[in-house]
């Protein structure tokens, strides 16, 4: 393979390269702070504002979308993070994608941020009323995502294997949970549709085939009837129509030029994008720098703290699929074992990231600068952002130029269906996952199951229906399940006490 040189990347011009700049800083320069609810509800804003919104032209239509969203739970890292990244990618260019990941994760990051700051100042356990506004986030957030799932299963089922594969892919989610277990998921999904449409392939083949030798038979005959009988003309064209309704019986109308399965076309070619040799040089040097930092990690006997954060925060980039919800067991064994943070400051600030927009994997900001509290919080809270996030940013830009070059192959359009359809059942696992922990009290603030709290399912169910059916935007609504948690505690939960 010829290594590419800097030429063949072709960036655009100073005054394009601008006009993108603004054009995403214009188009997104809010998401940063209005992105709340957690990946399945990132998806969904996304949708809203880069295929559907009426007011602007889409940046890309439906069939890139749902390939895009395929490919981003397919690779490990951040998945509403990656998503975002690839859209501005595919539209705009790497540059300007680059921006849009900032814009996207910063604002929430530095919230995380301040938060490590002040944490320590916290006492041992919170006031009351705070427990219960934060449940009643959760509960909002619960009823966002529900939504989200069900959002996304209507676009994600295609046919009634893709059916199959959501619910299959949603029960699997909730009887197990491993870090191997969801990307098999998503490949046994894959592998599904690809079986699937090769056996619906070979069955209209098959039939075309009978539908052909049925046509040369009837041709046969109506040849050996005329020469033999000599029919009137009104009699010759009384038999051939005779025989062409005799095969239309047997093999049935219409023909089988209109029963052929076209593949669905695929959209138009990405704008910008990296060539393929440089996408896969990018992949390259990822494992390579993956690799060496798991060697020094392991080789090292005593190393720098900072180095051993921002190694763990790698690691646990590279190898966590699904986003937020499940990177959150091993990061806990990253640094609450280690004796880096405290576990009530690694529970209270789990209680807290759902409060901030953005993508849950700023909760690595937050742990980072605890880690690093005793030399430098703010070096600690970068080498965390940056260890989390690089992985799956740099894996996204090599495996983008990669798919550019195979999106048009049937066997991977058929693949990512199925990986889109797995992935869309585990949406629903999410909101299982965090119905289980949203109840935080001060003897529970590891959180408990917010079914323990009829009034928590009352804020999910009005927070579904207020966003799905009376148009209320999700920031709003998850503030206002914080107020209605408020409240709560100030009717019952103060009686009580």
């Amino acid at each position: 393979m010829s290594v590419p040189t800097i030429s063949s990347l072709r960036i655009s011009n100073g005054p394009a390269l601008l006009s993108r700049f603004k054009e995403v800083f214009l188009r997104t320069w809010d998401l940063g702070f209005t992105a709340f609810g957690g990946p399945p509800v990132h998806f969904q804003i996304l949708h809203r504002r880069f295929v559907d919104d009426a007011e602007n032209s889409p940046w890309i239509d439906e069939q890139t979308y749902q390939e895009l969203f395929a490919v981003s739970q397919a690779l490990p890292g951040p998945a509403s993070t990656k998503m975002a990244f690839s859209i501005a990618h595919t539209h705009a260019g790497l540059v300007p994608a680059i921006l849009f990941f900032f814009i996207w994760s910063l604002p929430g990051a530095l919230g995380m941020f301040g938060l490590a700051l002040g944490i320590q100042r916290v006492g041992a356990v919170l006031p009351d009323p705070v427990y219960a506004l934060l449940s009643g986030i959760n509960a909002a957030t619960v009823g966002i995502i529900a939504l989200a799932a069900v959002q996304l299963s209507k676009k994600a089922i295609t046919d009634r294997l893709t059916r199959a594969l959501v619910v299959a892919s949603g029960c699997a989610g909730l009887c197990y949970n491993a870090l191997w277990y969801l990307p098999t998921l998503m490949v046994v999904g894959g592998c599904s549709t690809v079986a699937w449409d090769c056996w619906m392939e070979a069955r209209i083949r098959e039939i075309k085939a009978k539908l052909s030798r049925g046509r040369n038979l009837a041709s046969r005959e109506v040849e050996e009837n005329s020469i033999q009988m000599e029919p009137s003309h009104h009699a010759e064209q009384s038999t051939v129509q005779h025989r062409h309704i005799s095969a239309s019986s047997a093999y049935g109308e219409p023909y089988p030029q209109e029963r052929q399965v076209v593949p669905a076309p695929a959209p138009a070619a990405p704008k910008h994008g990296l060539p393929v040799k440089w996408g896969i040089l990018t992949i390259f040097c990822f494992f390579v720098s993956f690799i060496a930092l798991m060697v020094l990690r392991g080789v090292l006997k005593n190393p720098p703290r900072s180095f051993s954060l921002f190694t763990n925060m790698y690691l646990a980039g590279t190898v966590i699929f699904g986003g937020g919800p499940v990177v959150i067991p091993l990061l806990r064994e990253y640094v609450v074992q280690p004796g880096w943070v405290s576990p009530r400051d690694f529970l209270l600030g789990l209680a807290l990231i759902q409060a901030f927009p953005g993508p849950n994997f700023n909760f690595s900001v937050y742990l980072g600068g605890l880690s690093l509290s005793t030399s430098s919080t703010t070096l600690g809270a970068v080498l965390a952002f940056f260890g989390i996030f690089l992985p799956g940013i740099t894996l996204s830009v090599g495996f983008q130029s990669v798919w550019r070059a195979l999106r048009r192959r049937r066997f991977v359009v058929s693949g990512l269906r199925g990986v889109n359809a797995a992935a869309v059942g585990l949406v629903f696992t999410a909101v299982y996952r965090l119905w289980q922990i949203g109840y935080l009290t001060p003897t529970e603030s590891s959180g408990v199951s917010l079914a323990n709290e009829p009034w928590w399912l009352v804020i999910s169910v009005v927070t579904y229906a207020s966003v799905e059916w009376y148009g209320t935007v999700p920031p709003v609504a998850i503030m206002g399940g914080g107020v209605a948690g408020l409240g709560w505690w100030g009717a019952v939960a103060r009686q009580r006490l």
